[in-house]
């Protein structure tokens, strides 16, 4: 685990998510707006999210609703844009998330220094979005055919709006999953995005791999977050940050602050 202080300069690091709005493709895009609309928004919150002392931020194409699981070319090429522009202004590290595709988000990683990227990179569900199939494989093949091993693979194994197609439990998906893909983390989600991950969950895949680092993946908030990092080695975050706590509102810079300072109190 110790790339995980090596990238975040910190123990117990909380990555912010940095929520794009819908871009060219999506059907919430505002074309009156345009990409300059989608860039300023996505300044406006990256830089409310490291005024308010984040460790890291990921970049995600959130409002790319309802997900592929195979993105077009023209989103990947948005949010390249967008992380380009971005780019001088970006004082933490960062990673990248193109919903859901895991080829996207390392080819994303690859093209725009991206250190990490969350994805789900394994298992079979019957999801929101269809049957979700995955061939891992074939992504760490492609991660070291574009030159990508530096980047971080961050699994989520309790993906969102999804469930395993054959019944498995959470300590067997873990185990085998360190072992056979050996990944950078393990992710735990709740059902939806801002979605409370389940604290039993998280303490059993942690016990399952305790050399793995495992992060609690949504839901993670101030009333709870002494609760989380009590057992995850960090934390994913990007609701509760929104103002009023609202996924779709944009950074509340004080919200941001108040839950910085809570983790550096139990950071000790």
């Amino acid at each position: 685990m110790i790339w995980l202080k090596d990238l975040f300069h910190t123990e117990k690091p909380i990555i912010a998510m940095c929520h794009l709005k819908a871009m060219p493709g999506d059907p919430g895009y505002d074309a009156q707006g345009g990409m300059e609309a989608v860039v300023d928004s996505a300044r406006e919150n990256l830089l409310a999210l490291q005024a308010g002392g984040v460790d890291a931020v990921m970049f995600s194409n959130e409002a790319s609703l309802p997900y592929l699981t195979k993105v077009e070319t023209i989103t990947t090429a948005c949010m390249a844009r967008v992380i380009t522009e971005l780019r001088p202004e970006i004082r933490v590290p960062f990673g990248v998330n193109v919903l859901w595709d895991p080829a996207a988000s390392i080819d994303l990683a690859v093209a725009t220094g991206g250190q990490f990227v969350r994805e789900i990179f394994t298992g079979v569900y019957a999801s929101d979005y269809g049957m979700w199939n995955t061939n891992c494989g074939e992504i760490i093949r492609h991660q070291y055919a574009v030159h990508g091993q530096h980047v971080k693979l961050l699994f989520n194994i309790v993906p969102e709006s999804a469930v395993y197609m054959a019944e498995r439990h959470i300590v067997d998906i873990a185990k085998s999953t360190v072992f056979v893909s050996k990944p950078d983390a393990l992710c735990v989600s709740g059902i939806t995005a801002g979605a409370e991950a389940s604290l039993d969950t998280l303490r059993q895949v942690k016990a399952a791999v305790p050399e793995t680092v495992v992060l609690a993946n949504t839901g993670v908030r101030l009333s709870n977050v002494d609760e989380m990092l009590a057992v995850a080695d960090g934390a994913i975050v990007g609701t509760t940050f929104k103002r009023d706590g609202y996924i779709w509102n944009d950074v509340d810079t004080d919200r941001v602050k108040a839950f910085m300072d809570k983790v550096h109190t139990l950071r000790g």
